[in-house]
């Protein structure tokens, strides 16, 4: 049997289009919801017939463009200073500015590109794109290139979620609501604990070799005579 009321429609239901735009604006605020996850949601509404695609993807990605504005304006407006902002050192953590920075110098604009696939890094990204000055039209262009490519493709993922999950359904006589909606947010949580997981350790390795880890001396030469008096 299929899913008759999953508990996201009914939770969407009401709020239809409003629900994803919502809650990708919030995300780019500091709302703790993975905007990954929010799109995949949306593919669901779209599977379960709720939305339509064309509505819904041009819903998300104009949400995603307004939510990257937030760390770009305020970056923009206040600089590094901000950081000393409780709730904005909570979702920009200062040592991932050194990593953005970096990434800014080797790949330019390219770097925001890269960054919007990125949880964890993105909104540090977006952040740093207004301290270092860029032009916000250059910003949002190449935001707005990324968000083309990872906006449907989300929300293709999630209705292909769903179909899956209707097709085991199918077979599975004793299945619940519970079933869809489980598999749903585990899968869509695994791929963005992985990709969180994987920026953590590259912060982590820049923390130790970046510019202010400590120096360590070089090892003396075995083959070098050592001269009386040269240590003067």
């Amino acid at each position: 049997m299929l899913i008759d009321e999953p508990i996201l429609t009914e939770y969407f239901g009401d709020l239809g289009y409003a629900a994803p735009f919502l809650f990708l604006v919030g995300a780019g605020g500091g709302l703790p919801v993975p905007e990954e996850v929010t799109m995949v949601a949306s593919g669901y509404l779209l599977f379960r017939q709720k939305v339509s695609f064309f509505p819904i993807v041009m819903t998300c990605w104009i949400a995603t463009l307004l939510g990257d504005s937030i760390p770009y304006w305020i970056g923009h407006h206040f600089g590094k200073r901000a950081l000393g902002w409780r709730w904005v050192a909570k979702v920009i953590h200062p040592e991932r500015i050194a990593l953005i920075e970096e990434r800014v110098e080797q790949h330019g604009n390219w770097a925001i590109f890269t960054c919007r696939f990125l949880p964890g890094v993105r909104m540090p990204a977006f952040f740093t794109a207004g301290t270092v000055g860029m032009h916000y039209g250059r910003f949002l262009l190449f935001d707005a290139l990324a968000a083309c490519v990872m906006v449907p493709a989300y929300i293709l993922l999630g209705r292909g979620f769903g179909e899956n999950i209707a097709w085991i359904e199918t077979r599975i006589e004793d299945s619940s609501e519970y079933l869809g909606l489980a598999l749903l947010i585990v899968l869509a949580a695994v791929g963005v604990r992985f990709l969180v997981h994987r920026r953590e350790k590259q912060v982590a390795s820049l923390a130790k070799t970046g510019p202010g880890a400590p120096e360590t001396a070089a090892p003396a030469d075995p083959e070098k005579p050592e001269i009386p008096g040269d240590s003067a």
